[in-house]
C-alpha cells in the first residue's frame, strides 16, 4: 500500500510548504464555487451554449496578458508580496460578482468581466504559488509535492463545485459569491505566514521584457518541454466541455434553469456533481501517485493517459444517466491527474530558480488557457450542432492530438527520467 500512496514528506517535513498546501486549498474551494456560480448565473440570463462559450473567451485574453506579465514579475520581486496581493484581487472580483447578483438586474457584461479579471489576476498568482513549491521544499522531494498539488487541487475541486452548487440551488447566487470572498481572505492570512520569498540572485537586474524573452529563448530547441504543452492543449481544448455541464444539467440529467427568482438557480447542483465528479477522479490518482517514481518513460506515460482522457470524454458524450456520467468524468479526471504529475515534474526539474517564474508562467498559461479555449469551442460547436456533437468530436480530436504529438515530436515519445530536454 505505501507503495502505491502519494508521499505526504513534504506536508511534515516543510513548514511553509504546508502553509502553501493549505492556502490554496481553501482559496481553490472559494474559486471553483465562484465559477459554478458564473456557469449558471450566464446559462440562467441568456439560456445559450455560446454564451457560455464566451466564459472561455473572456477568460482567455486577460489570462495570456497576466502570464505575459507575471512571469519577470514573479522572477524579479518577492513571492509572498506576490501572493497576497493576488489573493486580494481575487477577493476585489467576488465582492464585484456578488454586489452584481444582488442588483434588480444582473448583468451578463458584468459576470464577463469579472471573470475576466480573476483570469487576469490568475494569470500571475497561480505560477507564483507553482514557482514557489520547488523553492520550499528540497529537489528530492519535488515530484512527491507536485503529486500533493494535484492532491490538493482536487480537493478543492471538489468541495468548491459541491458547496457551491449546494449553496446556489438553497441560498442563491450572491451566497456562493460570498463564500469566494471569504474563502480567499483566509488564503491572504495564510500566505502571510510564508515569510519573505525573494527573487534568485540577478534575476532582479533584467527589465520585464528583456525577461521575458530570455522566457521564450529558454524554450527554443527544448523538444520534450514544447511536447508537454502541445499535448495538453489538445486534451484541454478539444477533451474539456465544461461549459456545456449547465446545458446538460437542464437537457439531459433533468436540472432545472432557474426558479421564478433568476438569483436561484436550482441546476447548480448537477453542475456541481459534474464538475466534482472530475476532481473527484483526480483525487483518487493523485492519492495513489507513489508508483510514478517507478516509471522511467514519462513521455509515454503522458500519451497514453492523454488518450485515456479523450476516450473517457467519448463516452460521456453519449451518457444518459447522470451517475454514468459523473463515472466516466472521474475516470477522465484521474487520468488528467496522472498525466499532469508527469508533465509537471518534467518541467520542474528541467528548470533553474533564475527562470522559473517565467516558464511557469508559460505553463500555467498552456494549461489554464486550454480550457478556457476549450469552452469556447464546446459552447460555439454546440450552439451549431448539439451538446452531444461537440463532446464526441472533441473528445476523438483529444485522441487524436495525443497520437500526432507522439508521431511527430520523438524526443517527448522517448523521454526517459534524468534525460536531457
Amino acid at each position: 500500500m505505501r507503495a502505491i500512496a502519494a508521499d505526504t514528506t513534504p506536508l511534515r517535513a516543510f513548514p511553509r510548504y504546508r502553509r502553501l498546501w493549505t492556502g490554496e486549498v481553501v482559496g481553490g474551494i472559494g474559486g471553483e464555487a465562484t465559477y459554478v456560480a458564473i456557469l449558471m448565473q450566464v446559462y440562467a440570463l441568456t439560456k445559450s451554449p455560446a454564451a457560455l462559450g464566451i466564459v472561455g473567451l473572456v477568460g482567455f485574453l486577460p489570462l495570456m496578458f497576466g502570464t505575459t506579465i507575471g512571469g519577470p514579475i514573479i522572477d524579479r520581486y518577492d513571492r509572498r508580496t506576490i501572493l497576497v496581493v493576488g489573493g486580494a484581487g481575487h477577493v476585489a472580483v467576488s465582492l464585484l460578482l456578488l454586489v452584481n447578483a444582488l442588483a434588480a438586474h444582473p448583468s451578463v457584461l458584468v459576470v464577463y468581466i469579472g471573470t475576466g479579471l480573476a483570469a487576469f489576476v490568475s494569470g500571475i498568482d497561480v505560477p507564483a504559488r507553482q514557482a514557489t513549491t520547488p523553492v520550499i521544499v528540497d529537489k528530492e522531494h519535488v515530484q512527491a509535492a507536485i503529486s500533493l498539488n494535484n492532491v490538493m487541487w482536487s480537493l478543492s475541486s471538489i468541495a468548491g463545485p459541491f458547496l457551491g452548487g449546494i449553496v446556489i440551488g438553497t441560498l442563491g447566487l450572491s451566497w456562493a459569491y460570498g463564500l469566494g470572498a471569504a474563502a480567499w481572505v483566509m488564503t491572504i492570512a495564510l500566505m502571510w505566514r510564508l515569510g519573505s520569498i525573494p527573487p534568485a540572485e540577478g534575476a532582479a537586474e533584467k527589465s520585464g521584457w528583456e525577461s521575458l524573452k530570455e522566457g521564450l529563448r529558454f524554450l527554443k530547441g527544448k523538444r520534450v518541454i514544447q511536447g508537454t504543452f502541445a499535448i495538453d492543449l489538445f486534451a484541454m481544448i478539444f477533451g474539456l466541455p465544461e461549459a456545456l455541464f449547465p446545458v446538460l444539467a437542464v437537457t439531459r440529467f433533468g436540472g432545472v434553469s432557474a426558479a421564478a427568482d433568476p438569483s436561484v438557480i436550482t441546476g447548480g447542483p448537477v453542475v456541481g456533481a459534474l464538475l466534482a465528479s472530475v476532481a473527484f477522479g483526480a483525487l483518487v490518482a493523485a492519492l495513489t501517485t507513489g508508483w510514478t517514481v517507478r516509471v522511467k518513460h514519462q513521455g509515454q506515460a503522458v500519451v497514453w493517459m492523454v488518450i485515456l482522457w479523450g476516450a473517457a470524454i467519448t463516452a460521456f458524450g453519449f451518457s444518459m444517466q447522470l451517475w454514468v456520467a459523473c463515472l466516466l468524468l472521474a475516470v477522465a479526471g484521474g487520468a488528467d491527474t496522472i498525466s499532469a504529475v508527469f508533465r509537471g515534474t518534467i518541467l520542474q526539474n528541467s528548470l533553474t530558480d533564475d527562470i522559473r517564474g517565467r516558464i511557469t508562467s508559460i505553463h500555467f498559461f498552456v494549461v489554464a488557457g486550454g480550457p478556457r479555449l476549450g469552452n469556447l469551442e464546446s459552447g460555439l460547436v454546440a450552439q451549431w450542432t448539439s451538446p452531444a456533437f461537440a463532446i464526441v468530436s472533441g473528445g476523438v480530436l483529444c485522441i487524436a492530438g495525443a497520437i500526432g504529438v507522439a508521431l511527430r515530436n520523438k524526443p517527448f515519445w522517448r523521454f526517459h527520467a534524468g534525460g536531457e530536454t
